[in-house]
Order: structure tokens, then sequence, then C-alpha cells
């Protein structure tokens, strides 16, 4: 068994690199192969979907849920968030005191604004145009579109269906996994299904895009993980660059790039819908009252 060559948590078993070294006896083969990998690789590891992990490894997903059961964690994600507490506690020891104070405020600032941006060059550089055009003539013509996403791609779904609300595209955002299921299933002809989400691994968002495969309507993904389980019942892909942190979710990263992404879709579906500009006067009279 690889010996870790970084310091471990006070007690053996509280985190997941703790809990590898505590059980590595006991460990099959199969599942020692991915514990190995785990540690020698835990900085990419730790952002990696099971899909990408697996592929790595040269095992099955059920290998790697496996293995986390083994450690006593509930799944691939919870064993993540521990690794992330790990390494986290490794460079937060290996930081003098003034870095872990921060940095002032105007230079936090500036940090947040470049990382805004190289997230929206990156989005471009990864941005499809065929699939964009595609993407938006499906949206354009349909009689319906359903989004679904939980937490911040939850809200970016009821954005996103406010925009095409606005253009007279009938739309509706789901981040309660009951009713965007019962919603999906009753879908029409020429319905389309967009499901968000980042790691390309949030259960009820890729079972959302199995089911509405199985009703015969378009489905629509759009994350940052190009091996994720999202992808296989997806009919089209769109890509952001957010990298995901499984501690804090890297909300910056996310929310930007869903944003831009989906800002970038509005404008290509306007092309296709040579009535938008009415329907945008109509929907913006109709709520003049509501202003001062």
């Amino acid at each position: 068994m690889t010996q870790l060559q970084f310091p471990l948590p006070s007690s053996p078993s509280s985190g997941a690199i703790g809990r590898i070294r505590l059980q590595a006896h006991s460990l099959s083969p199969s599942l020692r192969r991915v514990a190995e990998h785990v540690i020698q690789h835990a900085d990419s590891a730790v952002h990696q979907t099971i899909t990408e992990v697996a592929a790595s490894v040269g095992v099955s997903e059920a290998t790697i849920t496996r293995l986390c059961r083994k450690l006593d964690y509930a799944g691939f994600h919870a064993f993540k968030i521990a690794l992330a507490a790990d390494l986290g506690g490794r460079e937060q020891r290996g930081r003098t005191a003034q870095e872990q104070v921060g940095a002032d405020m105007p230079t936090a600032t500036q940090r947040l604004f470049q990382q805004a941006a190289r997230t929206l060059d990156d989005t471009a550089r990864l941005l499809d145009p065929v699939t964009l055009e595609d993407v938006a003539r499906l949206l354009a013509r349909a009689p319906r579109v359903d989004l679904t996403g939980q937490g911040n791609s939850g809200l970016i779904a009821q954005f996103f269906a406010h925009r095409l609300m606005r253009i007279g595209i009938t739309a509706s955002a789901y981040t309660d996994p009951h009713l965007a299921a019962v919603s999906i299933s009753t879908l029409p002809r020429g319905g389309v299904v967009i499901g968000l989400s980042s790691s390309g691994s949030t259960i009820d968002t890729v079972q959302h895009l199995k089911l509405a495969q199985s009703c015969g309507v378009s489905t629509v993904a759009i994350t940052h993980r190009a091996s994720s389980p999202i992808t296989r019942h997806a009919g089209m892909v769109l890509f952001t660059a957010a990298q995901e942190d499984p501690l804090t979710d890297a909300v910056l990263d996310t929310l930007t790039s869903q944003v831009m992404l989906l800002e970038v879709l509005y404008a290509a579906v306007l092309g296709h819908r040579p009535e938008s500009n009415a329907m945008l006067r109509v929907t913006a009279e109709s709520v003049v009252e509501k202003k001062y």
C-alpha cells in the first residue's frame, strides 16, 4: 500500500486519508488500486467525477462506490468532501500566520475580478458554435421547455426560464425533483429538457434527463465535466468552465460560467425567433405597473 506523504488529521479515522490507512489491510485488490490512486493523485481526484476516477483506475463506478461505503461514507461525493478537508488542512498548516489572515480587501476584490475574467475566457474557448445553434433551434420552436437543477444550478435554471418566458417561450424551472419528474413526464412532442449540473453528477438532475429520454423528448446538459453521468442522457451538451470544489462549491466560477453560457444561448435563440422583439415589448409592458 502506498505510504502517505502528508500529515494525517489528529484522529486516524477522522478524514478520508486516515480512513484509507486504517482500512488498508482489509481492502481487496481492486479497492486498493482505487485507494492508491486517490493517495497519489489527491489534488486532482478531489475535483474528478466518479466516472473520471473509475476511468483513470480502470475499474467500474460500482467499485468506487464500494470503497466509499467501506470507508463509511454515504457515497463518492461525501468522500470527496472529506478528502478536500484533508487537503485544506494540509494547505492551512503550510501557510504563514500572515497568509492565513488573508489579503487586504482591494487585493481580494481584484483577485475575484481576475478569477471571473479567466472563467469567462475559458468558457468562450469551450463553446461549440454548432451545438449552440442546434440547441437554439430546438428552444426557438419548442412548445415547452423544462429546466432542472439543484442548489446553485437551480437558481440559474430559474434565471434562464425567466429569460425564455420574456420572448414568448413557455418555460419552467424546477428545483423540487418530484415536481420536475411530473412535469417532464407530461412534456408534449417537441418539448425540451435542460439539465444544469456543474459536476455532471447530481443524481436528481441526471435522473430527470434519463426520464426525459425515455419519454422521447430532446435533452440538453450544461456541465463542466465531459466524463460525467449526465452526458450519457443528453442529446446535446454545452460545457462551462467551472472547476467545482466539494467544500466551497466554487460559487463564483459556477455562476459566472453558467450565466454567460446561457446569455450566449439566449442571443442565439433570438436569431431564430423573429417575433422576439414584439414579445419583449409585450412582456415589458405587462410589469409596468409593478414599478414606480
